[in-house]
């Protein structure tokens, strides 16, 4: 069954195994597809956001579109995580190769799916993206565009709720939101492809543990959200095509590779005013560390065995990736590390490179996603040393508002408190990614590869 209108949603964490009688929406739209309606989705190595999301959009693998993590050592020598540009993703994505197919009259909306600053061949857009003052004051914010679209956005719905989105409250206040940003878009816009990302289990299933009564709670929620979403679709027409990222496993074991870079005297750091800072021109080896899967660059071609024979016996460590077995995952893109490690399914890697808490970059204890040299899953926790923490909180945001400077001092430097992660290849189909498909039959034993040149075969106007 072709369709005019598609919206593709991305329910991060979703597993087949989490859909059932406790997910009345999900389930009924796994039955109304009949025998493919809910099937595994075989997906990307690594299993974090960017990587899956940019093969979805492309239909190629991390060795060609380049995503190979959240973040990567770019060629300024900087670290840098969590960037949007449209223009960091390599190859043509789903809608630009249908603009070039039927015309300009197909349109796109893209709601709070990754990469999409600057993505132009999209009509309506919107992402999160707060205002950074010259004197490092930081204000929420989304933005997209057209700005009549953002403004109506906020107009009917409120203000997005920024806080929920990432960091210590972070929770399904901000997922509601972009549900119902969705059902508005589909209703009052009717785009020909809309693709939406909604974030609710992510957070309680890092934190918590995927089993955790607060992680099933998520779920209920997501299942309300797909609901409002469907009641859209079902009024305009649309056909609703589901997938997911990647599962969320428990761990219980952080491993800190850039410590053991350190104490092989190979990664430096610079310390000053505000703390020890990563020198990365100065390091020979480092890590970027991403959930269960980290890139570690070595300078000197000659170490790099060495730095690999290390890796293996450190517990904690799975498997570590040369070149041929880069290229057998499809992950030997000039962004990779020379080396890829990956955890064991119980451990996870972190960023730190500090020894003594006392020294640890000024950023550490705050939420600072663009300045970490790494993923940091601990920014969901508040201190447990702070009696008060909302207080606290409340108390350095009035500073804020008299014109002082301030530092949201409020997060643990614990890794251990951490309880789900992701990242590798699933144990088993039933807890990786998965595919819901009601109205539209799906490849067969579909990867994320498929999804793009599917869509653009079941797209008829």
């Amino acid at each position: 069954m072709t369709s005019e209108r598609i919206c593709l949603i991305d329910a991060v964490g979703l597993t087949p195994e989490l859909i059932g009688d406790h997910t009345p929406v999900l389930q009924s739209l796994s039955e109304a597809g009949g025998p493919t309606g809910a099937q595994p989705l075989t997906g990307v190595t690594p299993a974090v956001t960017l990587t899956p999301q940019a093969s979805v959009l492309t239909g190629s693998p991390p060795s060609q579109h380049g995503a190979v993590t959240n973040g990567w050592l770019y060629d300024t020598q900087e670290i840098r995580l969590w960037q949007q540009a449209r223009q960091l993703m390599q190859g043509e994505t789903i809608y630009e190769a249908a603009k070039e197919e039927f015309g300009d009259s197909f349109t796109t909306a893209l709601i709070f799916s990754w990469f999409s600053q600057g993505a132009l061949a999209a009509d309506y857009r919107v992402i999160p993206k707060p205002w950074y003052g010259s004197d490092g004051n930081k204000v929420f914010d989304i933005h997209g565009a057209p700005a009549s679209y953002v403004k109506d956005l906020t107009d009917t719905l409120g203000e997005f709720p920024f806080h929920t989105f990432w960091g210590p409250q972070s929770g399904s206040a901000a997922t509601e939101w972009i549900a119902d940003a969705t059902a508005k878009t589909l209703r009052e816009r009717r785009p020909n492809l809309t693709i939406t990302y909604l974030p609710v289990l992510d957070y309680p299933f890092q934190k918590h543990g995927p089993d955790h009564p607060k992680s099933r709670e998520a779920l209920t929620k997501l299942d309300e959200y797909v609901g409002r979403i469907r009641e859209a679709a079902e009024e305009t027409g649309t056909k609703l095509v589901l997938f997911s990222e990647y599962g969320i496993t428990s761990v219980s074991r952080p491993v800190h590779l850039n410590r053991l870079f350190r104490e092989q005297g190979w990664l430096s750091v610079r310390y000053g005013p505000f703390g020890e800072q990563l020198d990365v021109p100065q390091s020979e080896v480092f890590a970027v560390a991403d959930h269960q899967v980290a890139h570690v660059y070595v300078r000197d071609p000659d170490r790099v065995s060495t730095v690999k024979s290390l890796l293996e016996d450190v517990d904690g460590v799975g498997e570590v990736w040369g070149e041929a077995e880069k290229e057998a995952h499809h992950l030997d893109h000039p962004r990779s590390g020379e080396l890829v490690a990956l955890a064991e399914p119980d451990s996870w890697f972190t960023y730190y490179f500090w020894f003594n808490d006392d020294r640890a970059p000024d950023y550490a204890r705050t939420v600072a996603i663009h300045d970490k040299p790494g993923y940091d899953p601990v920014e969901m926790f508040f201190d447990p040393d702070l009696t008060y923490p909302k207080l606290t909180a409340a108390l350095t945001l009035a500073k804020k508002k008299l014109g002082f400077r301030y530092r949201m001092n409020l997060i643990p430097l614990n890794a251990s408190l951490v309880q789900g992660s992701h990242g590798l290849p699933p144990a088993s189909p039933e807890k990786g990614p998965v595919l819901v498909s009601p109205d539209l039959t799906p490849p067969e034993d579909p990867t994320m590869l498929d999804i793009k040149p599917w869509l653009l075969e079941e797209y008829r106007p």
